[in-house]
């Protein structure tokens, strides 16, 4: 096993070195990158290839299917990923978005995103840019920047179909000869930059404002900003090799590309060596500028194609994949030759402690005070290197040096033991994606998870899941889906009797394998939605059944129109908004019929969907409730709609046809004849009211009244004989009838024609109630005359109740009742009326 410092190169001054690593070798797998445009994915990600249709390419073993308009994906291990045709127009540019989709941009504006499976979805940058079209573009992580024929910049946010947003106008006459993006995520102000070379100059435009930089150096023919967006490479026509801060305000490198020995034709690519070097490459030569402008030259066979990373460059060409990279301040630490750093004496005593040499114990007592540091140097160091050789000896060195230490924290040991197991695992050619530590830090371990589920690399990445303690969710509903996409349905039996078989044991070898793993939080209608996406209806209805939450069943079983079921659903979950929110979707999409007669075959299931349905239609549309009653057959609550928007009405004739509506209703019902006879008579007695307006030009009010306050106001107003015919029509009895005219001649204060109504016939209801009516309002001088015809035994109280004591005392007299008058003595209110009492008490025998 060679030594690391064998891939190790010193710059010229001697003082910092770089290392390149063999990740891949890749013979007969690729063919010659100079003759294919080549798009790479950053984090150890694939490479995307296309047909240079401008080259003359010899046939033979590197030309795969250059005859059809097709992108090819390989892994950076050589392997083939997937290969589609492009059928869309010109293509004006490809590129990798952060979650390693291709994006896929032609002249009209349209893009497509592809994942490793070869699905896409596709979005436009809209009308305008289809009719100015599109001549360039440059891709991102999160979004991308489209340069017009008219020569205008048109970003897009994100890869959600987002609408695209137009850029301050650069007002250039040309396309630029160079350009690139700065990302917002590397910008302090958060929004994209774009740097066009034009002229001699450069200008900076952003979404606010075009900004010329005034330089001079110009024009320049490749424009590369550096990972972390603040620095910028900047090649010129004449070679000239100039590094600058992106605010152009300081200087930091210049550097002569025509002075490199046998670099032959023009520069290919202008790319960074993480942040601090920059690697130029010919055909078949790539060399590594320097912070001081040192090189370092690596030739290779036939053309590369370089992909910066955030902490070196990766090289690919048809033969290899390499890593070249600033070796790390820990690795360089324990095995630059001649180091005296405490993790370089730390390893030494590790060698000799394997060794069983005694100079072990004395290396580490001279590093005692340094040894915890020395210790996680080299843990850091294992995390740097490739081969697990190597990673294990300094791992061992790490562990070897804890022993000597009272107290040391095991969780950086621990987590790059597991780091780099995971590292190994995905490093493999047959996987093929060659990250580094610092790139696993950065994406994340969950986002590498999601890289090898995008491969259909579902066992690996469900055990590195479980490795790290991460849930498998993401990973089993990846792999349900891609079950469903690969199983294929079959029957049995015909006609009525056929059944697709391959969806049970699909749907069970799903739910099998989820309750297994522990997949409890993964949603089943994400899985789904996705067999019913591929046709398979009811195997995504027998998913849905083991999804636990109703918000997320309803929907989907929508949009499959499995209607019943989704209000089923939407009734089980208890939610009422659901509820409200299917019946609303199918009250608009259904005919009026079918979705009434879907609640009503429901019955008791969807007796609460039914109440709910009756709570909106009440509030908010009454025509909807009107049909659903009647649909139903409910006459009562029909009758009683009609009745409510009856006492809600304001026009008579209105008010007069819903009360009969109503009455028509209850009439239908056999058990509802006492109600169907009362809306009878309501609508006569308004029918009558109307006509007792019209009779009166409007000048009295008649119509809402009841039938007593009808006769009343009849009485009011002089209308005897309607209000007799009232009394008779509505067979309204005596006793009522006296009652009603009593009181309505005294608010009148007709006491002759109250006098005259009580001498027309015998009073049904008697005398007293005269009395005591005229009495509580107020009138009982009145209310005397009718004493007389009350009853005997009562006459003496009802004469004290109109005040008249005397006539009360004579009336005692006339009866020979002297108890009563003793009585009414003793109650006298004043010794005036008592001594009157006495006089008639005295002429008693």
């Amino acid at each position: 096993m060679d030594h690391p410092t064998a891939s190790w190169q010193a710059m010229p001054e001697g003082n910092v070195f770089y290392r390149r690593q063999q990740c891949y070798s890749t013979p007969d797998k690729l063919p010659n990158l100079g003759d294919y445009i080549v798009a790479g994915c950053r984090y150890g990600g694939p490479i995307a290839i296309m047909r240079d249709h401008t080259k003359l390419i010899s046939l033979g073993r590197s030309t795969p299917a250059i005859t059809k308009s097709q992108i090819q994906i390989y892994s950076p291990a050589g392997e083939g990923i997937l290969v589609f045709s492009w059928d869309q127009g010109k293509i004006v540019r490809f590129g990798w978005t952060i979650d390693e989709k291709l994006a896929v941009l032609n002249e009209e504006g349209v893009y497509r995103l592809y994942d490793l499976q070869g699905d896409y979805e596709q979005h436009s940058l809209g009308t305008e840019a289809a009719e100015m079209g599109v001549i360039d573009a440059r891709i991102h992580d999160n979004g991308l920047v489209a340069l017009t024929n008219a020569l205008t910049l048109l970003e897009v946010k994100g890869w959600e179909g987002n609408r695209p947003l137009a850029l301050a106008n650069p007002n250039i006459s040309e396309p630029p000869h160079a350009w690139a993006v700065i990302p917002p995520d590397l910008n302090i102000s958060r929004h994209v930059e774009v740097l066009l070379s034009v002229d001699a100059t450069i200008y900076a435009v952003d979404n606010l404002e075009s900004v010329d930089q005034r330089l001079s150096r110009g024009p320049f023919t490749h424009v590369s900003p550096s990972p972390n967006g603040k620095s910028l490479a900047l090649l010129t026509f004449n070679g000239i090799l100039w590094v600058v801060s992106t605010d152009f305000q300081r200087n930091l490198a210049e550097f002569d590309t025509s002075t490199v020995p046998g670099a032959e034709g023009p520069v290919c690519q202008v790319e960074w060596c993480g942040n601090d070097a920059i690697l130029v490459s010919w055909n078949s030569l790539v060399v590594l500028v320097g912070p001081s402008g040192d090189t370092l030259l690596y030739p290779y066979m036939g053309s590369t194609f370089a992909i910066t990373e955030i902490d070196g460059v990766r090289v690919i060409n048809e033969d290899v994949c390499d890593f070249i990279q600033i070796v790390p301040r820990s690795t360089l630490s324990i095995f630059r030759p001649g180091s005296t750093s405490p993790s370089a004496i730390l390893y030494d005593a590790w060698e000799s402690f394997t060794k069983k040499s005694p100079k072990a114990d004395e290396s580490i007592r001279s590093i005692r005070p340094e040894l915890a540091k020395a210790v996680d140097e080299c843990i850091d160091a294992a995390g740097q290197e490739w081969e697990p050789h190597w990673q294990r000896r300094l791992l061992n060195a790490a562990k070897f040096g804890r022993g000597f230490l009272d107290f040391h924290n095991p969780t950086d040991f621990v987590t790059m033991g597991q780091t780099l197991k995971v590292l190994n695992g995905v490093r493999y050619y047959e996987v093929g994606i060659p990250l580094t530590l610092s790139q696993y830090n950065y994406a994340s371990p969950s986002r590498l998870i999601t890289r090898l589920t995008s491969r259909n690399m579902h066992l690996l990445a469900l055990r590195i899941s479980g490795f790290l303690g991460l849930k498998p969710d993401a990973v089993l509903k990846h792999w349900a889906c891609a079950k469903i996409l690969r199983s294929k349905p079959t029957t049995t039996g015909t006609g009525k009797d056929a059944e697709l078989t391959a969806d049970d044991e699909v749907c069970r070898t799903i739910v099998e394998k989820f309750e297994a793993l522990g997949g409890t939080d993964v949603s089943y209608a994400d899985i789904a939605k996705k067999a019913w996406e591929v046709g398979r209806g009811g195997l995504a209805t027998k998913l849905l059944d083991h999804e636990a939450k109703g918000s997320d069943q309803v929907p989907l079983l929508l949009a499959m129109k499995e209607d019943k079921l989704a209000l089923i659903k939407a009734v089980d979950s208890g939610d009422s908004d659901l509820v409200y929110h299917v019946l609303l979707h199918l009250h608009k999409r259904l005919p009026l019929g079918s979705f009434f007669r879907l609640i009503e075959d429901g019955g008791k299931t969807l007796a609460p969907a039914s109440k709910l349905l009756e709570v909106y239609a009440r509030e908010q549309n009454r025509e909807m409730l009107r049909d659903f009653y009647y649909s139903d057959d409910r006459r009562v609550e029909s009758a009683v709609l009609s009745l409510d928007e009856a006492s809600r009405m304001t026009d008579q004739s209105s008010k007069i046809t819903a009360v009969k509506t109503a009455q028509k209703f209850f009439s239908e019902d056999k058990e509802r004849s006492f109600e169907a006879k009362m809306m009878d008579e309501s609508a006569r007695l308004l029918t009558f009211q109307q006509q007792l307006e019209h009779e009166t030009d409007g000048k009295v009010t008649f119509f809402g009244l009841n039938l007593n306050e009808t006769i009343k106001t009849c009485i009011l107003n002089g209308l005897t004989k309607r209000a007799d015919k009232i009394k008779s029509d509505f067979k309204v009895p005596d006793k009522r009838f006296w009652y009603l005219k009593l009181h309505a001649l005294t608010v009148a204060r007709d006491f002759e024609g109250l006098d005259a109504f009580s001498k027309a016939k015998r009073s049904p209801i008697g005398y007293e109630p005269f009395v005591h009516h005229l009495v509580e309002t107020g009138y009982a001088a009145e209310a005397v005359a009718y004493v007389a015809r009350c009853d005997s035994p009562k006459r003496a109280e009802l004469y004290v109740a109109c005040g008249e004591w005397r006539l009360a005392g004579k009336e005692c007299k006339d009866r020979n009742d002297k108890a009563k008058l003793d009585e009414l003595r003793k109650r006298a209110p004043n010794s005036m009326i008592a001594r009157e009492l006495d006089q008639i008490a005295g002429g008693m025998k």
